[in-house]
């Protein structure tokens, strides 16, 4: 059986690059990606450049080109993101049946979980994002609900043969509670979509010179605001109320927050539990997710996504976060 990846090879990634003029010095890296391939290329002479090969058939061109230009929407507005270089007005590129893009390299350390005036300044980042996110929507991406996140989701997981069967029914049963739960939660809770990062854990908001940037938004969607601000929050409830509120004054000087999204939390924690676990199974025939995902399919594994589950109907019942 053939893999999207299969032909990408180290030679390959060097071709593509020369392929645009650069010279590369034969060092490549492959970084920490699992959903494209992502290399760091070293350039004679130069810095050396990220260059990404996306999925085939995941995004349509017209998609990945719409977020490259919503990150150059955002430098524009000289929000910190690592926009793609460009070179003869061109971003997206092919070579031998791949697209890909390239980057600068940019590094950095991830925030410290429930630093509040680490907490300020992402906010401050996350308001100035979604500033420019709410201008207009996007045309070629999807949104984020409870239909693809949820609903989509199950079916794959349930067509799949992942869940042991002696598992099967408490996660079936769970899981439908609660999209029932979450259909009745969206539908009832007013959101005005923006365009967002759409994946905007931790690691893809990295500090360098006391300064932080964005980087991936190769998951960027139309989606409620508080997407991108609930993965901020951690630990029991009085310090995420703390961590909320110092999050939301950084937030609020560059973009108004409706509070009516913060009941959303929870089940937005609920669809990435239910997401994460379908893409591993609809990636499964790429030789990377067995290798680096063995506990998918063990009963610990599908045992801990139940008590989750039946953890967020709970959560669902609490008193969400609010602002003071």
């Amino acid at each position: 059986m053939s893999h999207p990846f299969d032909a990408l090879t180290p030679d390959l990634v060097l071709d593509a690059v020369e392929s645009l003029g650069y010279l590369s010095d034969a060092r490549i890296l492959a970084l920490n990606s699992y959903e494209n391939r992502v290399y760091q290329v070293g350039i004679e002479d130069q810095a050396p450049l990220i260059a990404k090969f996306y999925r085939p058939q995941r995004w349509s061109d017209a998609a990945i080109r719409e977020e490259h230009g919503f990150s150059f929407e955002l430098a524009e507005c000289e929000v910190p993101v690592v926009a793609p270089l460009m070179r003869d007005g061109e971003t997206l590129f092919e070579h031998a049946g791949f697209r890909f893009a390239l980057f600068p390299r940019r590094g950095g350390r991830a925030p410290e979980p429930g630093n509040l005036d680490q907490l300020y300044r992402l906010g401050q980042l996350l308001g100035r994002l979604h500033a420019v996110g709410s201008t207009r929507p996007f045309s070629h991406r999807e949104h984020l609900g409870v239909d693809n996140y949820g609903h989509a989701s199950l079916a794959t997981l349930l067509d799949g043969g992942f869940i042991p069967r002696s598992l099967l029914p408490a996660y079936e049963s769970v899981a439908r509670d609660l999209l029932k739960r979450l259909d009745g939660l969206f539908a009832n809770t007013p959101v005005q979509a923006v365009r967002l990062h759409g994946d905007c854990h931790p690691g893809n908001l990295l500090c360098r010179d006391e300064t932080f940037h964005m980087v991936d938004l190769d998951d960027c969607r139309m989606g409620p605001a508080v997407q991108d601000l609930w993965m901020m929050l951690a630990g029991p409830r009085h310090e995420r109320l703390g961590q909320l509120s110092e999050l939301m004054d950084g937030y609020q000087e560059f973009h108004d927050f409706d509070p009516r999204e913060l009941p959303l939390i929870e089940g937005l924690r609920a669809l990435r539990l239910m997401h994460y676990s379908a893409w591993l199974a609809r990636r499964w025939d790429d030789p990377a997710f067995p290798h680096s995902f063995p506990w998918f399919g063990t009963e610990r594994y599908w045992g801990e996504q139940v008590l989750m589950l039946r953890e967020q109907l709970a959560a669902l019942d609490e008193e969400p976060l609010r602002l003071f």
